[in-house]
């Protein structure tokens, strides 16, 4: 357990606390549970989604990037150190090369974010962590919402793009990547 802190931490200072059961990401100089809430806890939608965008990720980013799951990144918001967590990150080996490989959070912006509407989170509160994340220099910050079966793409210059149903989800950022809501969500039906 990390204690409450009434001076902020140094970006050093929490790269150092101990892992353990709660996931923390740094924000305004504090260790802050990424989820306030136990009730706010992945369940099995939330689970499910996550795999099944890792494995169609994963198999896509071969040879091309990396795909992982609950990996910190270290950041800039509102000019302080911004560590978060996102649900998953696809990160090309022309922004961080194959050879790095250290047991840290990833060192600079990846191309993609993905963040999943855990139950008592809101779109709402989602929209402000993807705002950040595209102030901080990450191309593609996706919002998928296990209840309404979308997934919403943010883009740092055009307004956002849903994806429901069969409609294809492809982003000449993301070239070759190709995938449906229907195929991320068949496994909840």
């Amino acid at each position: 357990m990390v204690p409450t802190l009434a001076q902020p931490l140094t970006l050093q200072e929490f790269l150092a606390l101990p892992e353990g059961d709660v996931i923390y990401e740094f924000v305004d100089g504090q260790a802050v549970p990424k989820l306030s809430d136990p009730d706010m806890s992945p369940k099995y939608f939330h689970s499910s989604v996550t795999g099944i965008l890792f494995v169609l990720l994963h198999q896509w980013s071969q040879g091309r990037g990396r795909t992982r799951i609950e990996w910190a990144v270290s950041l800039v918001r509102q000019e302080q150190a911004w560590v978060p967590v996102p649900d998953l990150t696809y990160i090309s080996y022309d922004r961080l090369p194959l050879t790095w490989g250290e047991d840290a959070p990833c060192p600079v912006p990846p191309e993609l974010t993905i963040e999943i509407i855990s139950p008592g989170q809101t779109f709402g509160a989602m929209l402000e962590k993807v705002t950040h994340y595209l102030l901080a220099g990450i191309l593609r910050a996706w919002v998928v919402d296990t209840q309404a079966h979308s997934i919403t793409v943010f883009f740092p210059d055009q307004l956002p793009r849903t994806y429901t149903g069969n409609t294809s989800l492809s982003d000449p950022l993301l070239e070759g990547l190709k995938l449906t809501a229907r195929e991320v969500f068949q496994d909840l039906q």
